[in-house]
């Protein structure tokens, strides 16, 4: 299956503010979940506790994590909504806020 992955302004801007390994690696997690779809797993891709729509894409390198928050939209799109740095064990819950309320904007317009 092919699915197609949309990127909103605010996680292109994430993404072009790393450097370009992470870019690298954030092209093929991308890449992946336009070929894997819903298929795709852990460690690349987690739903998110508490949210039904919400999931995210996983990216390491070396000690660096990023996380990028996407969500399936409608005709096999996922729109990748915001990301960010990780920099603690529990996933930032004003990310998910960020990435709540631009996947509420989107699909109530």
């Amino acid at each position: 299956m092919n699915f197609k992955v949309e990127i909103t302004e605010s996680a292109a801007d994430f993404i072009l503010s790393l450097d370009s390994k992470m870019q690298a690696k954030i092209q093929r997690t991308i890449g992946l979940l336009e070929e894997f779809g819903y298929n795709l797993q852990e460690p690349h891709a987690k739903k998110i506790k508490g949210s039904d729509f919400l999931y995210e894409l996983r990216i390491k390198v070396g000690s660096n994590i990023s996380k990028l928050f996407y969500f399936f939209w409608k005709n096999k799109t996922y729109i990748v909504t915001s990301g960010y740095i990780k920099k603690q064990n529990k996933t930032d819950q004003k990310e998910i806020e960020k990435a709540t309320s631009i996947m509420n904007h989107i699909r109530s317009g």
